[in-house]
């Protein structure tokens, strides 16, 4: 449902963007960067680690 919303809210607007896609990445990329591994949803944080299949 997410996907389908972001599509939504992006259709409605009026064309002009406050934040490029490009400086968005930019700073999801930086963001990521700083974060712990701990804290990202990999293989080696989040569910991965706290969630074992029986």
């Amino acid at each position: 449902m997410k996907p389908i919303n972001a599509a939504r809210l992006c259709l409605h607007g009026y064309g002009s963007h406050k934040v490029s896609l490009d400086k968005a990445i930019k700073t999801m990329r930086e963001t990521g960067a700083d974060m712990k591994t701990k804290y990202k949803e990999s293989s080696r944080g989040g569910l991965a680690v706290n969630v074992i299949e029986y």
